[in-house]
């Protein structure tokens, strides 16, 4: 039988350090777009109090719990019992993205002794609103061998790659091309897309078919695309809303009718009663 809990009680806390591997699902807002379910593997993840939990974000080909989390926030982090006594934990909350080389990140890492490595892109920072605990009756057994440590030597390679003198192994510029825009063309990562704009890094093509997200201006029109659609963000991101602009410009309007229709006359008053005072 299943047990709801609004914080993480102590039992199931130590039980979460313990795990190997965690399963992290996110959507967009849009009917139309698509659910992202991702698994983590390794030691890169924690627990700050018994409702807020984190973990890195690494580096890699999408960016899909990024571009959903800063569109809405909504997140489900999942953990099975693969060993020992059967037991699936899910953490239901709302997550935000801390960017790598944003004050806030090393504020983050700093306060909290975590170690980054060179593919860290994020930390997933989740406010934990209720938790679940159900049974695992049917989670099968199987035995942890090791950490892969692929991903890890992959950016380890770019970065002595960089610090070498070759330019284009930056980061950024990885984030740009395959970091920077969501399956659905959600916005992602911050540093991908003002590189993707500054430097005019073509973002990778996602999806095939009559689902992929179409350019605007013909199949030639992607790093002009990726130009307008940052754009479009950076605006979205000063949060300064149409209606309101609008609204500001129709009271300027109505503000400018009167004072040309009723001005002159308002003036004349205040003149007639100034000199009526002086004499």
């Amino acid at each position: 039988m299943g047990h709801f809990y609004e914080t993480i009680p102590p039992n199931i806390y130590e039980w979460i350090l313990e795990q190997k591997m965690l399963f992290v699902s996110t959507a967009p807002l849009a009917a139309s777009g698509h659910v992202n379910v991702s698994p983590k593997g390794g030691q890169y993840f924690g627990l700050i109090d018994d409702k807020t939990f984190w973990y890195h974000d690494l580096t890699g080909s999408g960016c899909e719990t990024i571009s959903h989390l800063k569109e809405n926030g909504r997140i489900t982090v999942m953990f099975a019992g693969f060993v020992g006594a059967p037991r699936i934990v899910r953490l239901w909350g709302h997550g935000r993205v801390i960017e790598r080389e944003s004050a806030e990140f090393n504020a983050f890492v700093t306060a909290n002794d975590v170690k980054t490595i060179p593919a860290t892109r994020s930390i997933i920072l989740v406010d934990v609103h209720q938790v679940g605990s159900s049974c695992g009756y049917s989670v099968p057994f199987y035995d942890f061998k090791d950490y892969r440590t692929t991903l890890n030597e992959v950016f380890e390679k770019k970065k002595k790659a960089y610090e070498t003198g070759r330019s284009k192994e930056d980061m950024p510029r990885y984030w740009a091309y395959k970091n920077a825009w969501s399956i659905d063309g959600l916005p992602g990562m911050t540093k991908g897309l003002e590189t993707g704009a500054k430097e005019s890094v073509e973002p990778i093509t996602k999806m095939i078919g009559p689902w992929a997200p179409a350019a605007p201006f013909g199949p030639k029109s992607f790093k002009l695309s990726n130009q307008l659609r940052y754009q479009l963000t950076k605006l979205d991101s000063t949060r300064v809303q149409l209606k309101s602009v609008l609204l500001m410009v129709v009271v300027a309007f109505v503000v400018g009718v009167v004072l040309a229709a009723y001005g002159p006359a308002l003036v004349e008053a205040q003149r007639e009663r100034l000199e009526g005072l002086l004499m």
